[in-house]
């Protein structure tokens, strides 16, 4: 499996045919203070999947603040990878919706992404003071 995209942005739409539009993307807010409750986003994900990998997967993904500690309830999400019978691969993308944050400090927040309880990858957002 290869994590073709995986970030935050303000939104994300992904069509009947699989294609992931991406508006905004992002990994830095800048606020005067903290804590700061930072409006609804998204996250959009593209996994690639070899043939052998075909099956349901279970993926989770948890959103970790500068202390260790979660901020959001662990996303969990069930989804089939198939592939076409004349390709090697298949492409997976996905949309999880963010609601309202609440971020109470300045500094280094973790996005980490498991699929079937195997870490796979994460990405970062910071929260800065503005000055």
């Amino acid at each position: 499996m290869q994590i073709e995209i995986f970030t935050l942005c303000d939104a994300a739409t992904k069509d009947g045919s699989g294609k992931l539009n991406i508006f905004g993307t992002f990994n830095i807010i800048t606020t005067k203070q903290v804590p700061i409750k930072y409006p609804p986003c998204s996250l959009a994900i593209k996994l690639r999947f070899e043939k052998i990998e075909e099956g349901n997967k279970t993926m989770k993904i948890n959103f970790i603040d500068t202390n260790g500690k979660p901020i959001l309830p662990t996303h969990d999400q069930t989804f089939i990878v198939r592939t076409l019978p004349e390709e090697p691969t298949a492409n997976i993308s996905l949309v999880v919706l963010i609601p309202q944050i609440k971020l109470k400090n300045f500094g280094e927040y973790s996005i980490n992404l498991a699929i079937d309880d195997c870490p796979v990858g994460s990405t970062l957002f910071y929260v800065r003071k503005v000055a």
